[in-house]
This record gives structure tokens, sequence and C-alpha cells, in this order.
């Protein structure tokens, strides 16, 4: 069971170097929480070198000045944010943003470009280096469209980060089990709109059918410090003319959390035609997470289910249908996997933000991939927001775990002065 320890884990170097005069409050909610995300508008005064903040409760977080992110209140310039490991039903904490010297520099995100010039993001403490995060956004290639039809995230073991927990690219649909299932992807397989010339045309972003495709645009920002690491980009959706009928912008934060990765997964998308109709089914649509192809191939017997009325059995799945609307599997506010590959046990816990359409439809599949979708009619005037969290750790989670950081999800967010 992991442990959440509100200390800080650095040699430092004398004493605090500055504290801020007046605290701010960061009060909880009706139930427990954990891993709560707290963001506080930057006074313009706050020195850059604030790196921490000093608790009420005892203790010091480290904190990292940085921007709006794309859920986040765009008229703020800065932020200050950090990661309250835990926060009881009702508690009252107050911070002080402070600075802290350190003997060496402490563990900090960095973004590296791999040799197949996609974008990798790396932990740095010292010497070693941990890959966290891998954003597969290579351009479209038609003479390799399969393997380049869609940009999607792979996410790694927050251990070491030397196995590859999620499902990559695939050379043709024979690569092992659907590996039209990638990483942390979002899409739809059943999209249409009316074309330039008026005509009805249909999409399926999920499978790159018809020469359908989603690509990698451009990189809008990235940042990286001691607390975050968060990369926002533009993706274009392709129909099976090449034109551009939406335009989405994807946005992955990654936090410095102990015992696991926690990663807040956002997109907005918008029409470039008109009314769009998305829609799908449970596998094919919506944001999915797909383990690595080792749990289809080795581990499927061993995959379970951790849901709001319990865990289930090992290679138990829920899943809605048309014909049998399976109401365990409408609306659930997280879901959590927990498989095994490469000779571990790993457990991923998928947050759905309150905020998000519905009705939400659920799907799971013992090979490792799980996720939901809904219905949505995008039009120019009405583009399509989500929000999601997505927390991974070695072993087993149990409910409260799990309850207790979808909560953090429901109440991060700025303090009050």
């Amino acid at each position: 069971m992991r442990l959440h320890i509100c200390v800080l884990s650095l040699v430092l170097a004398g004493p605090l170097a500055f504290a801020f005069p007046q605290g701010f409050t960061v009060q909880g909610g009706t139930k427990d929480a954990a891993d709560v995300v707290v963001k506080l508008a930057a006074p313009k005064d706050l020195p850059a070198s604030t790196n921490a903040v000093e608790l009420s409760s005892g203790g010091v977080s480290p904190a990292q000045i940085a921007g709006p992110g794309q859920t986040d209140d765009a008229t703020v310039a800065k932020y200050l944010v950090f990661v309250l490991p835990s926060l009881k039903a009702g508690q009252k904490i107050t911070v002080s943003p402070i600075t802290l010297n350190h003997v060496m520099a402490p563990p900090a995100f960095r973004f590296e470009t791999a040799k197949d010039g996609t974008r990798e993001l790396n932990l740095i403490e010292a010497t070693k280096k941990r890959q966290v995060l891998h954003y597969f956004n290579l351009k479209r290639d038609s003479a390799d469209h399969y393997y380049t039809f869609k940009p999607f995230h792979n996410l790694f073991d927050p251990v070491d980060g030397t196995t590859m927990l999620t499902n990559s690219s695939a050379k043709t649909a024979k690569d092992g089990q659907y590996p039209h299932h990638r990483g942390l992807f979002f899409g739809f397989n059943r999209i249409s709109y009316a074309g330039e010339d008026g005509k009805k045309k249909t999409a399926d972003i999920w499978h790159g059918t018809n020469n359908v495709y989603s690509e990698y645009d451009k990189t809008l920002g990235t940042e990286a410090g001691q607390v975050l690491g968060r990369d926002r980009s533009q993706i274009a959706w392709h129909g099976s003319d090449g034109a551009t009928f939406a335009e989405e912008t994807r946005e992955i934060t990654v936090y410095n959390t102990p015992g696991g990765t926690l990663l807040d997964w956002s997109t907005d998308l918008r029409s470039k035609a008109g009314a769009i109709r998305l829609d799908g089914d449970p596998q094919h649509a919506g944001f999915h997470f797909r383990a690595n192809q080792e749990v289809a191939n080795n581990g499927k017997e061993q995959t379970y289910y951790l849901r709001p009325d319990g865990k289930g059995k090992n290679g138990e799945t829920r899943n809605w249908d048309a014909k049998n609307k399976n109401k365990q599997a409408i609306n659930l506010p997280w879901n959590a996997m927990s498989f095994f590959t490469e000779g571990k046990r790993y457990t991923l816990l998928r947050v759905n933000h309150p905020q998000n359409p519905g009705e939400t439809r659920g799907s799971e599949r013992e090979y490792g991939r799980f996720g939901d979708y809904f219905e949505y009619d995008l039009t120019p005037e009405k583009p399509l927001r989500l929000q999601y969290r997505v927390w991974v750790q070695p072993g087993e989670m149990t409910m409260d775990q799990c309850q207790a950081i979808a909560q953090g999800f429901v109440i991060s967010g700025p303090g009050k002065n």
C-alpha cells in the first residue's frame, strides 16, 4: 500500500532563504483526498526563486512557478503549483511560499528528443534519468500509414522507467492483439459530417481506415521543473479526402509524486467543418488506456478491475452495449485496472472529471484496455472539452486509495488567500 508522507527528501544547505509574509489556505472537501494538485495565483512580487511551500500541518513540499494549464484560468499569468499528498475531509492547511537552498539540484523533469524525433519526458535526479512518458508524435507517413496514423502517449514504470506499460505503435494490424489500441489515446470510430461539397462524410479516427488520420501539427508549449512536466500540442483530424475537419489541442501534465506517476490529461476539440457527430462504441471511442501487448500475450488471466462497487474477479469484465445497457458500466467516476507485465503487477487508476459530458459508457478488456465513450454533437460554437486524471503504481491498490485520488482530482485547484 502506498504511503503519503509530507516531507521533503532533499539535502538542504542552511536555513530557509525566503518566507512569504501571508499564507494561503487550502481546505478539504467532504471526503478524504490524496494527491491534491494545488495551484495558487502567484503574486507579482513572488520571488522567481520560490521552490517550495511550508505547510501548517508540518513539513514542506516542493513547488514550481508555472503558466496556466489548458483547464486553468488563462488570465492568470503564473501559478505556484504543488501537490498535497493528503488532505482530510474539512481539513484546513495554511501554506507559505518559501525558497530552499539546495546542496544539489533536486529531481526535476526534462523534455528530450528521441532518436526517431518523438518526444520524451524524463525525471532527472543527480546522474540518474528515469523515463516517465513518451509522446508518439511522428508526422503521418502515407507510405507507413498504420504506424503513423495517430499520436498518443506511452507510459513507463514509475519506479525505474525501464518497462513500457503501454502498447505502442505497430507496423501492421497483425502485430499483436488489436494493435490499433495504443497507449493513452483519444478518438472516435463513428464520425459524420458534411464535406466541402455538401455530401455526408464519415471518418474513423480510432482505426485510421480509408486514409483517415489524426496528426501532430505543432507544439504549443512545454514546461518542466521539479513539480511538473507539461506538454501542449495541436493535432489535426483529417478525413479520407485529406482535409482537416477538426482541430484538437491536447495537453498532458505529469507530477512528481512519491510511489507512482500522477498525470492530468485534457483536450479541447473544435470543428472545422460545421456540425460534426462524434459517436462510436465503448471499445473504439473516447479516452482509453491500453497496456503493453505482453499483457495480452501472457497475462490476461491475471488482470482484474477495481471499481467503486468493489474488486472484480480475475478475467471478469464489464461492458456497455446497445442491447444490454449494463448500468454498472455507465457514468463511473473512476475505474482501475490491475495487470501483470514483465514479471510485475501494476495498477492504473483512471478518473473521469464530473464536468466531462455524459452519459459515459464503459468498456473493460482482460487483455489490458479500458476506458469509456459518449456521444457528442460538435459545432464551431460548441467545442468538446475533456479532462481526466491517471495514476499508476507498482502492485495493487485499495478502494480507499482510488476514492481518495479521485476526490483529489475533483477539489484540485486554487487555494484562497
